[in-house]
């Protein structure tokens, strides 16, 4: 994963992750993380995929199963396919209560008042 230095829409200084993924064809994606979910006592990451300019045309983002080794802090993270679609639903309601709240935060930015 890298990090870069991005500004919010508020202004405020953010880092950002990204992660390059192979897909079962072999093609090489970078995709930006949005954000990583508890969902039902898993974690799941939500990946943002972007094109060879860093953008995403079409806001398409992709829901992986989340995973960390406890015992090896310095080993990559391990992400899973999501192949049940109760799991999926509830991981992308999940996502839509997260993008609701990032709203919300943004209405009541204490800078604007």
């Amino acid at each position: 994963m890298s990090e870069d230095n991005l500004n919010r829409p508020s202004g405020e200084p953010e880092e950002e992750m990204s992660v390059e993924l192979e897909l079962e064809d072999g093609t090489l994606v970078n995709c930006a993380v949005i954000t990583i979910l508890d969902v039902a006592e898993k974690s799941y990451i939500v990946l943002l995929p972007l094109d060879e300019n860093g953008q995403n045309e079409d806001g398409e983002v992709w829901f992986y199963g989340y995973s960390e080794k406890e015992e090896d802090p310095n080993a990559e993270p391990e992400l899973r396919f999501i192949e049940d679609d109760d799991e999926y639903e509830m991981v992308a309601d999940a996502f839509d209560e997260y993008l609701d709240s990032c709203e919300f935060d943004e209405l009541i930015d204490p800078e604007n008042e």
